[in-house]
């Protein structure tokens, strides 16, 4: 989530200061126990007490991590209360985002000694990325402008009596703060391109990346933050007393994280077995099914201020996890793989290559039509066209004519915006004004 990594955007409703101390406790463990009661089936499967069938088995289990990182979000937005440090942070950080990792980290770790499993172990990476970038992006975008229409219509009609025939812009502004994101996005992407052009991904540029991702949050961390304000179930646990609310955020912590590490396994083979029984090709379901389970919260969030005429803090959640994605995600894969007991790199086969080659050309095109810290229409549209091909049409020369197309919109917007580019890739050597 955005909040642990410097902005926050949260409200400490008044609802919850004057509540009475049953419906206080009533609201504090209700979300839990509904998220729990969803995770139930999958936790009770893990203990043999049933053995469902691959297509129920992945349903149960899918559910079980969507239940369980809404649960991590929760708390990770009320533990900002009790931050101290950018070790605090980092460590905040790389639990929370834990549902976001566990299935790509758990193919690679096991296509360490399982060779069937290799080509699975990047196809949860570069769907997470594309379905982030490609599709989040732009329907934030326009979520946010049909809200901000329908709030000036309403506006206009009561103020007149007749609805107004102008029409606000298209397009959202970002905070200058994302510029930082940006730099530290464009800088993984150039390291990134050596994966299809080797045809491996490397330990090399596997910690490359995982030190990209430290460095993004060391400077997060020590960049300007303001008191953290909560609203909803997050700002239910921040009114609990310290000693109360650190205890309790420890435990659905603890609890959250098991519930996913125990569901990674089943997940990803009864996904598998789901698209062998279904007739569908079971690469596909990786690649897209799982990233819709473990960002089904930040999805969630972001879509949350959209429809709240806020769509720059949607956009800013998606942009900050685009950037823990493309670094300590794709990173841990060659690590993983190499702890599981395979080689220092991941061969990559022809289709591996080219879907990171695309992801990678998509980010260049991102990062090139917010350069300007603006989304608009024509970036929206292109972003969401160019997904839904590559989505719809999976074939090896869509794809590569994709990526092309990517590059070729890339450069021609990097070189028009040449001084920000210079600008964009320096953000991240800066140091934070208060470092200064």
């Amino acid at each position: 989530m955005e909040g642990f990594l410097g902005r926050s955007y949260f409200k400490l409703d008044s609802m919850t200061q004057s509540a009475s101390p049953l419906r206080f406790w009533l609201r504090l463990i209700s979300p839990f126990a509904l998220c729990l009661a969803i995770a139930a089936p999958a936790i009770f499967a893990q203990l043999g007490f049933w053995h469902p069938q691959p297509i129920p088995g992945a349903i149960v289990s899918g559910v079980a991590i969507v239940a369980a990182a809404f649960m991590l979000g929760w708390v990770g937005e009320a533990a900002e209360l009790d931050l101290a440090g950018g070790l605090a942070v980092g460590l905040l950080a790389i639990v929370t985002i834990l549902p976001e990792y566990v299935v790509s980290i758990y193919f690679a770790f096991a296509a360490g000694s399982d060779p069937s499993l290799i080509e699975y172990a990047s196809a949860n990476v570069t769907g997470a990325n594309r379905l982030l970038l490609g599709f989040g992006w732009p329907v934030v975008a326009i979520i946010g402008y049909l809200a901000l229409r329908g709030a000036h219509r309403r506006k206009a009609k009561s103020l007149s009596g007749l609805a107004s025939s102008s029409k606000p812009e298209f397009g959202i502004e970002i905070d200058s703060e994302a510029r930082t994101d940006l730099g530290f996005l464009l800088i993984a992407s150039l390291i990134a391109i050596v994966i299809p052009l080797t045809g491996s991904l490397h330990i090399i540029v596997g910690i490359l990346l995982v030190m990209i991702f430290v460095a993004y949050l060391w400077r997060q961390s020590h960049a300007e933050r303001d008191e953290p304000e909560l609203a909803g179930t997050a700002a239910v646990i921040g009114s609990l007393p310290k000693a109360v609310r650190r205890g309790f955020i420890a435990l659905i912590f603890l609890l959250s994280a098991a519930i996913i590490l125990a569901c990674a396994e089943p997940f990803a083979h009864n996904l598998i077995e789901a698209g062998q029984a279904l007739g569908v090709n079971q690469y596909l379901l990786v690649q897209w099914l799982a990233p819709l389970a473990s960002e089904a919260p930040e999805f969630s969030l972001a879509l949350l201020f959209a429809a709240k005429r806020k769509p720059e803090m949607g956009l800013a959640i998606l942009i900050s996890s685009k950037v823990n994605q493309w670094t300590a995600l794709a990173g841990s894969l060659p690590i993983a793989y190499v702890v599981g007991g395979g080689s220092p790199a991941i061969p990559m086969d022809g289709r591996q290559s080219e879907e990171f080659l695309l992801t990678t050309a998509q980010t260049l095109m991102g990062i090139a039509l917010i350069i300007g810290l603006r989304l608009g229409l024509r970036g929206s549209a292109a972003l969401l066209g160019l997904f839904l091909v590559s989505f719809v049409i999976p074939d090896e020369g869509v794809r590569l004519w994709m990526a092309v197309a990517y590059f070729i919109i890339a450069f021609i917007v990097l070189v028009r915006q040449r001084a920000l580019l210079k600008e964009t890739f320096a953000a991240p050597f800066k140091l934070p004004k208060r470092l200064v």
